[in-house]
């Protein structure tokens, strides 16, 4: 993978890999993997979200940087329905979300792309996806950085485009700095309406939003998450 993409010459993420995996991840790196993973994707190529599974989904939903993989898994345990589709470039992380695919049995309902989320956005039809999440992503928290902040002005176009009317935005992150930046960012887009109507709405999550490790360890250390939701406006 090359950092030369469009409109982005920075990348967004840190380290690709951490620590020496144990035997059962890496083996399923070299075995699950392969049927999970969506090729890698060349330039001006389009793809159609459903044919990536082999069954029928009445709906696809995408995770732009799933972590270690535990909200993306339990959406596809819980929505065996619905194709869920997750970029993650932290190899550690991919490795993580296949063992609990494994463990729950979803791997019909799964697909990975172990890279950029951005190439695959890219090359999403418009209207083609029906809820995303970005959740506590990299809060970039230098200034000189800030430009690498996913959600921000080169990735809410891209994610308008993929998302249906009506889709559901999810946004979550315990660090304030980037939730405010990402509430200026947001709020100000046309395409999108936040759903927040008191102070209950960013503090709590829906019962259909499984909490994250990330999350509790965030918790843990004292720190308050904030969730964020909102809605594609209709077109036109």
């Amino acid at each position: 993978m090359t950092d030369s993409l469009p409109d982005a010459s920075k990348r967004l993420y840190g380290r690709r890999k951490g620590r020496p995996l144990r035997k059962r991840k890496t083996e399923l790196l070299d075995t699950l993997l392969p049927a999970l993973q969506i090729p890698a994707i060349q330039p001006d190529e389009r793809i159609d979200p459903h044919a990536l599974f082999p069954n029928p989904v009445r709906d696809v939903w995408l995770e732009v940087g799933f972590g270690s993989g535990h909200h993306m898994a339990w959406q596809a345990a819980n929505n065996r329905d619905v194709g869920v589709i997750g970029a993650e470039p932290f190899i550690n992380g991919v490795a993580g979300l296949l063992k609990l695919v494994d463990d729950e049995g979803v791997q019909d309902n799964v697909r990975v792309l172990p890279d950029d989320a951005r190439p695959l956005l890219d090359a999403l039809p418009d209207a083609s996806i029906g809820r995303a999440f970005v959740l506590f992503a990299d809060p970039w928290p230098k200034k000189r950085h800030w430009e690498r902040r996913f959600i921000g002005p080169a990735n809410l176009p891209r994610l308008s485009r993929v998302l249906k009317d009506g889709a559901e935005l999810r946004l979550a992150s315990d660090d304030m700095g980037l939730v405010r930046w990402m509430l200026e960012h947001t709020v100000k887009h046309p395409d999108f309406e936040w759903t927040a109507r008191g102070p209950s709405d960013w503090r709590h999550r829906s019962e259909d939003w499984p909490p994250t490790r990330y999350e509790e360890k965030a918790i843990e250390a004292g720190r308050k998450p904030v969730f964020l939701r909102f809605i594609r406006k209709p077109r036109g």
